[in-house]
Formats: structure tokens, sequence, C-alpha cells
């Protein structure tokens, strides 16, 4: 069977990899456990650091919403798609054709490929908790509506009910994971509007002082890399039929405000790291993340066998170990 992650080449997507290699197998959609033949990593970048050496892994660089690179990626022994690629929010927002261009009607033609297939393929859709906005309950139960105020989040939804309806039809055995903020992230900061509940964690532990752009008492719904890449997988070994009618599911995760985040950092670590750290609030970041849900009750994905984390010290020792090699700037 080929496996193909979409947007593989960033860091959930190279995880996600690594872990697909180890497993070696995954369900295909009528419920037959079958060997990774090759799994295909694209992404629009290359990988860095790159993926391992193995000789099932094929990494692939190109636009996937360019026709031809579907026909190059896809075929009739496609059995299962992580689809990541995407621009974030903060790009979405700034550039609208651009974010319509690659996360909707993009992710729409892929969507129309796979239907083309004829094999019924499972589809692993990354989608976010900003399909929720605006004036939103205390809590977000799993029959919230949808009410995205950005254009990130109206792409994302729209994908997802596209993602019920090529299910619905039998084109495709699709299921949507509604991703909370994905915190520690390595590397640099991207353009997410999130990217500063990472920042503010990871530059300190690297030694680089950090300004966040919000207030301290912003809050946030998190989830660890560790925990993202462990929901992708089990979402493609659930069986259609633990779905229901939505194939759309809000995962757990944990709500901090950043000075809760700021107060674990002080729990692992030494105080001069915590130093490393000021605020100097920005309006357009703020504009977007106050619009945020923070605060879930997530019965189904629980349900579903979803897990969060235990707590904010746990995602940090967890980035410390697999980032940092165990140890951080003191």
């Amino acid at each position: 069977m080929q496996v193909l992650i979409t947007g593989g080449c960033g860091f959930i997507g190279k995880k996600l990899a690594v872990k697909l290699l180890e497993k070696g197998s995954l369900t295909d959609s009528s419920g037959v456990s079958r060997p990774i033949d090759r799994l295909i990593v694209h992404d629009i970048i290359h990988p860095e650091p790159a993926l391992p050496d193995d000789p099932r892994l094929t990494v692939r660089v190109g636009d996937f919403t360019d026709p031809a690179e579907l026909d190059a990626i896809l075929g009739p022994d496609t059995g299962v798609v992580f689809h990541l690629a995407a621009v974030v929010s903060g790009g979405a927002e700034a550039d609208f054709d651009l974010g319509m261009r690659v996360n909707l009607t993009g992710s729409e033609q892929l969507l129309a490929r796979l239907r083309a297939l004829g094999t019924v393929p499972k589809v692993v859709f990354a989608s976010s908790v900003a399909v929720y906005g605006g004036e939103m309950p205390s809590v977000i139960q799993d029959s919230t509506h949808l009410t995205p105020q950005t254009s990130y989040g109206n792409q994302k939804a729209a994908t997802e009910l596209l993602v019920n309806d090529y299910s619905r039809k039998g084109f495709i055995d699709g299921r949507s994971l509604r991703l909370p903020t994905i915190v520690i992230r390595p590397g640099k900061p991207n353009k997410a509007a999130s990217s500063f509940a990472s920042s503010i964690l990871r530059e300190p532990l690297q030694g680089t002082p950090y300004v966040c752009p919000v207030k301290p008492d912003t809050g946030v719904w998190v989830l660890s890399p560790r925990r993202v890449v462990e929901a992708f997988i089990h979402a493609a070994e659930l069986p259609a039929d633990a779905w229901g009618m939505s194939r759309a599911v809000a995962l757990p995760g944990i709500t901090v405000s950043v000075q809760d985040m700021v107060d674990a950092l002080g729990q692992v670590t030494e105080s001069a790291v915590v130093g490393r750290i000021r605020f100097e609030p920005d309006p357009g970041i703020e504009r977007i993340v106050y619009g945020w849900a923070t605060r879930f009750d997530p019965e189904r994905g629980r349900r579903l066998g979803f897990q969060a984390d235990n707590d904010m010290a746990e995602i940090i020792r967890a980035f410390i170990d697999d980032e940092l090699g165990g140890d951080y700037a003191r």
C-alpha cells in the first residue's frame, strides 16, 4: 500500500513519517491491515533536517495544487492520505487568494483526484479549532456550531464539509481532526498567529530572548507534537463506522494561559530561562488570537480514544528530550 503525506516536510509531517515507517502498516478502508510499501512525503519545501534513509520513503518537492503533481503522487495503490498541506493562519489572512488556492481549492482538487481512483482511500485531514469563533459559548461542545472568524478558519471548515460529503457518497473514507495549537514547535517562528505559543517556550530554552506579542492572561488550547502524531495514526486506524454521520472531531487538549506556560517553564527549568521573556502586545496578533476558542469539552474525541497531554510541564519536558537532546540553555 502507498501512503501519502501532503505538507509532509513540516515538523508534524516529518514526525508522522518517522512513526509510520516504524509502525510499518496501516488499516485500509476495507479494514485490512496492509504493509506500507511506499511512503510519499510531499511538500513545497525540502525537509530540513533530512528524513531518515529508508527504501520505502520518497520525498517529492512540488505544489500539490498543480494537477500534474497530483498525478505524480497518487495512484491505484494509494490507500491512506494524510492531508496536512496548508497556508497557515496568519498567511491565509494576509493573502486571501493564496489561502483559498491552497487551503480550499487545492484540497477539493485532491479529493476529486482521490475520488477518481475509485478505490475509496482513507483521508485524514488536518483541520483546526479555528473553525470556531465569534460569539461562542464559554465551553465548546461537540454540538457547537462552526462560526470561523478568519479566512483560514473558513477554509478549514469548508474542507471539513467536503470531506464529510465525499465520505457520505462513498468516494473516500475521510476523517477530519480539529487540531489545538501544537506546542512546542521546533525550528523558527512561522506566519501562524499561534506562533507565539511555541516561541515563548522554545526561544528561552535555546538561550534566546523572546518578546511575546500577547498578554499573559491570553488563553490557548494546546496539544503536544507527540500527541498529535498519535492522533493522526489513531484516526487512520479507526474503522469508518466508528465516526457515524460526522467525520470531524475536536481533539482533546489542555487549556492554559500564557502565564501558565511561563510558570511551567519555571517549574521545569532554572529562573534565568524565564527571565528571557518579556511582553509587548501586538494588536494585529491579538485581534486574531482573541477570537479563538480556548475551552473545550471534546467528549466525542475522548470516546473515540484520542488523548491529551497531562499538563504543560510534560509538554516542555518532551520538547527538551525530543528536540534539545535532553538539555537546555541555562
